[in-house]
């Protein structure tokens, strides 16, 4: 049975995701921050049917959080199939560059950003016992700066020095890691589940948790000839690449 880590899986996107994939035959460690959340969820999941579940708790910004968790998969399995670096904040809204606090810029930094590169180093030698491991990191449209510069983009005017900076970052960091593994099997993508209705933005979204994390499902189960150092997008026609 193949395997997967999700973190910030105990609701929304992070949630569905472990969801669909638990239906494909993965089993997945849910990973969470607060365990009495993480534990709800599984017992969620375990009432669907779906058993194949478990919880590991990790706090992102902790980074001995991040190695007690990864002491833990190395206990449980011999081989990481799949990681999805999901969890994230928005360190709240607006967020004008000329008067923003640093610290809040640093918050956001160390939970979209520097979470996701330390999570991912710590678990990169369980992937790399996989025949086919797949690392998606979760991202979003405010982090691409070309779309940004286009005055025509429906999301033009919602710009902020911590939430959508955080995610350039992780895109950049996308591209390095995908390039330094490219001669592995790894493929290693940024995707953007799109603007979804869900509790980090006051369910105003305008898409469905469905659908977000069926985009994140579909880069997170490519097939050998699949892309790897891209950047996807619900937002954009077929799921498509989004533009940097």
């Amino acid at each position: 049975m193949k395997t997967a880590f999700i973190t910030g899986a105990n609701k929304s996107i992070g949630f569905e995701t472990a969801r669909q994939l638990a239906k494909q035959g993965y089993y997945i460690y849910l990973g969470s921050r607060d365990a009495a959340n993480g534990q709800e969820a599984v017992a969620k999941l375990k009432a669907e049917g779906l058993t194949n579940t478990e919880l590991i708790v990790i706090d992102v910004t902790d980074e001995a959080s991040i190695e007690a968790a990864a002491q833990t998969l190395q206990q449980k399995i011999k081989q990481l199939d799949v990681l999805i670096n999901n969890a994230g904040i928005s360190g709240g809204f607006p967020q004008n560059p000329s008067t923003i606090a640093s610290s809040v810029v640093r918050n956001v930094f160390d939970t979209n950003f520097f979470g996701p590169v330390n999570v991912t180093r710590v678990l990169l030698n369980l992937l790399k016992q996989s025949d086919a491991p797949r690392i998606v990191n979760v991202t979003s449209g405010l982090g691409s700066l070309t779309l940004h510069s286009d005055p025509t983009w429906k999301y033009y005017n919602v710009k902020g020095a911590a939430y959508g900076p955080s995610k350039t970052a992780l895109n950049a960091y996308t591209v390095a890691l995908a390039y330094e593994l490219r001669e592995l099997p790894f493929k290693i993508n940024a995707v953007d589940p799109g603007y979804t209705a869900t509790d980090f933005n006051h369910h105003s979204g305008t898409g469905n948790i469905t659908d977000a994390a069926a985009i994140v499902v579909k880069y997170a189960t490519l097939s050998p000839n699949g892309p790897t150092g891209k950047f996807f997008s619900a937002d954009i026609k077929d799921q498509g690449e989004s533009p940097w």
